[in-house]
């Protein structure tokens, strides 16, 4: 078991804080491509972690998913998304009904007031 400060280079938090648990990441396939048939490691190349990111993200997949297939905490595998993302080799997008929702100016605030005192509820 490698410890998440040694995976993330001693980084805490990320970089980035637009992502959330429900935000959908997808491989950039040339990039990727490049980079995955390169074996190096280290500062410039890319960890284990990075790489099986760079397969599960062949087809979209939200933030917790990627952390539950990494088997990691989410603050981790958000700054190790984090790394993909500068280097152009992953892209991040809101969900497409909520960003149509956002788009529209359609957020139904009343709506996920109800869901999050529903959650409290619970």
């Amino acid at each position: 078991m490698v410890r998440p400060y040694t995976i993330t280079r001693g980084r805490t938090a990320p970089e980035r804080d637009d992502l959330t648990l429900i935000t959908l990441m997808t491989t950039v396939e040339e990039l990727a491509d490049r980079a995955l048939a390169t074996r190096s490691s280290g500062p410039r190349g890319l960890q284990p972690e990075h790489r099986l990111i760079l397969e599960r993200c062949r087809r979209p997949a939200a933030v917790a998913e990627v952390a539950a297939g990494l088997n990691l905490p989410v603050s981790v595998t958000k700054i190790l998304l984090g790394d993909l993302i500068a280097q152009g080799m992953l892209l991040a997008r809101a969900p497409i009904s909520v960003a149509r929702a956002a788009g529209d100016g359609g957020l139904d605030l009343g709506l996920l007031t109800a869901v999050r005192e529903g959650l409290r509820r619970l």
